[in-house]
């Protein structure tokens, strides 16, 4: 651990304590130790010169999938969290879809274990709903929340049952912990693109916005006699922004409701499917204008809290299948950043500070990393240094992932991450002139 970093020059942005402004960071011994100018700096001290850069909290991704246990081929735990950092994301939560499926207070315990072998971003388990994520039976929820469980979800699957998800929210609401669902009704859903015209011209079996909907809606009426904490994953549907925007009008709705949009779902439509393409074949799927307009506008409004990526890598063999044969998802940590940049920033959609909220703070008080997010003084020194000038191309080869299943190849943006300390240790860095 270096002891001693001092980040000058930068315009610092801490949502959580309304900080947005030019100025120096000192992290001492892994912990955030003072925002100010410093005039004379340690001669022991690494200094960063972040100079028309931005200095956050290390960003945070409460929604990724790594595929260890099972599926080593796809993801390992090491690099995903290689992915994170050179994306500038410094802790993550990781579904339980693997190969084992974390459901018991074991798997929880391997995850911080590969973490800690791994040594880059902080990664976080999150368990499974029910066992084998099969609906049907309650995991081991008082046990993973005490080995360190950040949540629970079924992800990749909704609990469809309504008796099930009453008693898995009742069970998890007593633990603190918030419960993610997937939102699509099974026997609406499963479709392998948006439902619509498109759809029935292409061939392909559509997936209707109602899917979605139905689950939310249902859900939070279940959870009314629960108070649950309650997150909506990956939204696609306009409909399903608005039945949120009318849970969270009261302070028991923003107290208890909470959703997430993801970068496919805020810059990609349904046309892109129009070639057959694979790489575009999503998990919810991809919607249309309207609906993109609805997501923006929800995170706009503050409906919507949390950016989070569903990075979901897969090999390229099973990526070249035909598209109904194809599985769901793409990856993202690599490029999020700038797309979120794109997606959000660029049009006026929200200013710096709301986004970077949304991917520091509001995820890390969901998922209880009360020490994470934020830059206060003790906190942990978790930073990410953006550079929101640069431009660069998107190219999936040069990706820290395992996998390259990534829809975004080719594409001009603006703004990264150049640096990234976890723990005050540099993982990643684009900018070794900067660092003395």
């Amino acid at each position: 651990m270096t002891l001693c970093t001092i980040i000058k020059n930068g315009r610092v942005i801490d949502p959580q304590n309304n900080i947005d402004t030019l100025s120096d960071l000192v992290l001492k011994n892994g912990k955030v130790a003072s925002i100010g100018t410093v005039s004379k700096p340690d001669a022991d001290a690494t200094v960063i010169d972040a100079g028309g850069c931005i200095v956050s909290p290390g960003l945070i991704d409460i929604h990724v999938h790594f595929r260890e246990p099972g599926q080593e081929d796809k993801e390992t735990i090491a690099t995903g969290a290689a992915s994170a950092v050179a994306g500038g994301f410094t802790s993550v939560c990781v579904m339980p879809n693997t190969v084992p499926t974390l459901d018991d207070a074991g798997r929880i315990d391997f995850v911080y274990n590969q973490s800690a072998k791994a040594n880059l971003a902080n990664v976080f388990p999150v368990g499974a709903i029910t066992k084998g994520r099969e609906g049907k039976e309650l995991a081991e929820i008082g046990l993973m929340a005490k080995a360190g469980a950040v949540g629970f979800t079924d992800d990749g699957c909704a609990v469809a049952s309504a008796g099930v998800m009453a008693k898995a929210l009742r069970y998890i609401q007593m633990t603190g912990k918030v419960i993610m669902q997937h939102c699509e009704d099974p026997e609406l859903g499963g479709g392998v693109m948006n439902a619509g015209p498109l759809a029935t011209k292409l061939g392909l079996k559509g997936w209707p916005r109602v899917a979605e909907e139905l689950i939310i809606q249902r859900d939070i009426l279940l959870n009314r006699e629960v108070s649950a904490r309650y997150h909506v994953q990956h939204l696609s549907s306009g409909g399903s922004v608005e039945i949120i925007r009318r849970a969270r009008e009261n302070a028991w709705g923003k107290a208890h409701i909470t959703a997430e949009a993801s970068p496919h779902h805020l810059l990609l439509t349904d046309e892109s499917c129009a070639t057959y393409d694979p790489m575009f074949k999503m998990n919810p799927p991809l919607r249309e204008k309207a609906d993109i307009q609805a997501i923006k506008q929800g995170i706009k409004d503050g409906v919507i809290t949390v950016l989070a990526t569903d990075h979901a890598p897969h090999t390229n063999e099973e990526k070249a299948l035909e598209f109904p044969a194809a599985p769901y998802g793409i990856i993202g940590l690599d490029c999020a950043l700038s797309l979120y940049i794109k997606a959000l920033i660029e049009d006026g959609t929200i200013d710096w500070p709301q986004m970077i909220a949304m991917m520091t703070c509001n995820g890390a008080q969901l998922c209880d990393l009360h020490s994470k997010g934020h830059l206060s003084v003790g906190a942990d020194a978790d930073v990410t240094i953006i550079d929101p000038k640069m431009t660069w191309q998107i190219d999936k080869e040069q990706f820290a992932s395992k996998s390259r299943n990534c829809p975004f190849e080719g594409w001009q943006v603006t703004g990264r991450a150049i640096t990234t300390i976890v723990g005050g240790d540099v993982k990643f860095n684009l900018a070794k002139d900067r660092i003395k």
